[in-house]
């Protein structure tokens, strides 16, 4: 058989999330579907990462494996016409037959963008937090680092997760600013449903009482998700990039 890497972009606002879902529409049903009208073979399209509904991808990676060897520029010019306008296939590749898109990554990249200002063109992806701009940036920064490194983070994944291994390794983490936008980055081997936003919106909440590292570290602790602040909106939250 023949192994096949594609690189996707989309637009999470009408889907929910990656995973096919019994009752709802999922990227992975749309693309898995597109692939199978060109190849016509039944696939199984492999993710690097499950993206919550709403949640967006500048660098969503997945593989499928066909009978069939494709001419690849032509296979991608014919998957990006049929998929809707919010999806699209930005490289494909053949790879090494044992690659899966999912086990075989080593890390994963989220973006959030929150916007200073009002703007029609910003809205749809990011969440406008005015006061965010009289923030102390560095400060963010300074506490968030408390959690690079392992560290169980039930207090930070939804209560209703199936995963029984809360442990994750986060290797980055920072914000930056720039003239309309705060810009938060983080890195790590794995991601607990909902662990993105909630991490965001529990930094901006220890910012907001004014409290410091320490607090983040209570809030870990404890391994509970009723300490944690309030996730932020999943309309500025993109997966970045998967490194494999």
């Amino acid at each position: 058989m023949f192994n096949y890497k594609l690189t996707i972009q989309y637009d999470g606002t009408n889907y929910a999330g990656w995973q096919i879902q019994k009752n709802a529409i999922s990227v992975q049903q749309k693309i898995s579907e597109a692939i199978e009208i060109i190849t016509k073979e039944k696939i199984n399209l492999i993710g690097a990462g499950r993206t919550d509904a709403g949640v967006h991808a500048l660098g969503q990676v997945a593989n499928f494996k066909v009978d069939v060897e494709l001419d690849l520029y032509k296979f991608q010019y014919s998957l990006n016409s049929i998929l809707p306008s919010d999806i699209s296939i930005t490289s494909s590749e053949k790879v090494n037959e044992n690659f899966h898109a999912r086990f075989d990554a080593k890390s994963r990249a989220y973006i959030y963008l929150i916007s200073k200002i009002k703007s029609p063109f910003y809205d749809k992806y990011s969440y406008r937090l005015p006061y965010i701009a009289k923030m102390n940036i560095t400060y963010l920064n300074k506490i968030s680092k408390v959690l690079i490194g392992e560290h169980d983070f039930t207090s930070f994944s939804r209560k209703n997760t199936e995963t029984e291994n809360k442990v994750c390794d986060v290797k980055n983490i920072w914000w930056k600013e720039t003239k309309n936008f705060i810009l938060f980055y983080i890195q790590a081997d794995r991601f607990l449903h909902g662990m993105v936003r909630t991490i965001i919106g529990t930094l901006l909440k220890t910012i907001e009482k004014k409290r410091d590292e320490n607090y983040i570290l209570e809030i870990l602790n404890k391994k509970d998700r009723e300490t944690a602040g309030e996730a932020v909106p999943t309309k500025g939250l993109f997966l970045y990039k998967v490194r494999y």
